[in-house]
């Protein structure tokens, strides 16, 4: 799975840098999508996993604020590891992509910003659904 494939990216978020401290702004167009939920993710324990499902038309922009964490992504062909770790990029993940949130270093915050609000139809949380799920797009 290449980043960049319309269906995963790394999006650059406008810093502004001086020696105040830096200001990053998630505004307009730095996502290709209206926000509709914003929520965080944060003293996660250490060894645990959050994620584990995918999305039928949800579209979601990862943020590390703080620390770092491995985003880990399947296409329902092939898997890719993303470390996540600077608070001005985010990875964009696009539906139908399966992403399990993993190794968080102590102190870590996972900004998520969404597309929709939280629809539990939306959500595929069985792998061999998901499976079963993509096979069946690929066929359309």
């Amino acid at each position: 799975m290449e980043i960049n494939n319309n269906r995963i990216q790394i999006i650059s978020i406008p810093k502004i840098e001086e020696r105040r401290g830096n200001l990053s702004v998630i505004e307009h167009d730095t996502v290709p999508f209206d926000i509709k939920r914003v929520y965080y993710l944060y003293d996660v324990p250490s060894g645990a996993e959050r994620g584990g499902h995918a999305h039928k038309k949800l579209q979601q922009f990862l943020v590390a604020l703080s620390g770092s964490f491995d985003v880990v992504l399947n296409d329902g062909r092939e898997s890719k590891n993303i470390t996540l770790n600077k608070p001005f990029e985010g990875l964009l993940i696009k539906p139908g992509i399966w992403r399990e949130l993993q190794n968080f270093s102590s102190g870590s915050v996972c900004l998520v910003v969404a597309s929709e609000v939280y629809i539990e139809d939306d959500y595929i949380r069985d792998f061999e659904e998901f499976m079963s799920y993509t096979t069946h797009k690929q066929k359309n």
